[in-house]
């Protein structure tokens, strides 16, 4: 697991309240409870580092994994 993985699955796990572990990399996050508010809520922290990404390309594959590899082709600004 990449360290984005792991960070990543760190704040979706924060939002949910759930325990990281509880979370898998190919789960559909949208099954295990993120709704579009806490989607938009990550989108803006990764805007303020300097990471442009759109809610199309989160709610077209929404797993750790393939966000993982959306976020680590783009470093921040």
């Amino acid at each position: 697991m990449s360290d984005t993985a792991v960070r990543l699955r760190a704040e979706i796990a924060e939002l949910l309240y759930v325990e990281p572990e509880e979370i898998g990399l190919d789960e559909d996050l949208v099954d295990a409870g993120l709704d579009s508010i806490r989607v938009m809520t990550l989108i803006e922290r990764w805007q303020r580092d300097g990471r442009t990404i759109g809610f199309p390309e989160l709610v077209e594959q929404p797993t750790i994994a393939a966000w993982a590899k959306l976020l680590e082709g783009r470093s921040p600004a």
